[in-house]
């Protein structure tokens, strides 16, 4: 086993021979004597990426954005895409809360293909721009550049974007869009720093207010009720609260090498 609860570790002893006979509360009181938690687990990350001046500078630059006075002229968008939604049509219908009950949902489904959501979160005042494909590559992502570009009024004239690093980012296509479109700057964090991205933020909210039930008749309606959750929430939208105590804190890691490693 990977995974050992005190009852499993008392017999495995016995059988090896380790002792004669013990009882699982003694071994929890061993475990607790040296602060032993095997039943947990914790990720952590060995990075073949350099936590240098380089990344220090990265993260700097991305924590500014998220903190500074914005001019009138500009905004902070962070953008990331959430991919192979699955509309699973349910085999029967799902079925409403009732007295003493809660919702049912079939256990089984059909499955009808996937959708990617592009999203851009407003750090300022947390609107959310949204656009649905079947596919995800740089065609795809321009054409939200280019909702981007329609949507976004003209007199903000620098408009600062914030993504991972990734090829259907940086590549041949966008990088020519860019040029004809000077007023979108691209900012990326360093490798393995998504949790600097805040729409990562807003994907979590939508995953547990619209998505914990996946149930709908198809890719287009799932398209639908994406988009009236994303006009649901610019009704009542909010920034997130990043502050300069959070990049303080960020920031200190660079001191501690370990608690940057971890």
């Amino acid at each position: 086993m990977s995974h050992w609860d005190c009852a499993e570790l008392a017999r495995q002893l016995s059988a090896d021979g380790v002792v004669d006979s013990i009882s699982p509360q003694t071994v929890q009181r061993i475990l607790a004597s040296h602060k032993l938690k095997p039943w947990r687990k914790h990720l952590w990350l060995s990075c073949e990426v350099p936590r240098d001046a380089e990344f220090c500078k990265r993260v700097k630059n991305i924590c500014t954005l998220y903190t500074r006075k914005l001019a009138a002229h500009e905004m902070v968008l962070c953008v990331d895409e959430k991919t192979s939604l699955q509309p699973r049509t349910r085999k029967s219908p799902t079925l409403p809360a009732q007295p003493g009950m809660p919702v049912r949902v079939e256990h089984e489904y059909e499955r009808k293909g996937a959708l990617n959501l592009f999203a851009a979160f407003d750090t300022r005042s947390g609107k959310v721009y949204a656009y649905t494909a079947e596919r995800k590559r740089q065609k795809e992502f321009i054409e939200f550049l280019e909702t981007l570009d329609r949507e976004i009024p003209e007199h903000i004239t620098k408009v600062h974007l914030v993504m991972d690093n990734l090829r259907m980012h940086t590549g041949k296509q966008v990088q020519a869009w860019l040029e004809k479109h000077p007023r979108f700057k691209f900012h990326h964090p360093p490798v393995h720093c998504s949790w600097m991205n805040q729409v990562e933020q807003w994907f979590s909210i939508l995953q547990r207010k619209r998505l914990a039930i996946a149930d709908f008749a198809d890719k287009a309606h799932l398209a639908e009720r994406l988009h009236a959750f994303v006009m649901e929430w610019n009704e009542h939208a909010h920034p997130f609260n990043w502050t300069k105590k959070s990049v303080t804190k960020i920031m200190a890691k660079f001191e501690n090498p370990a608690a940057l490693a971890a």
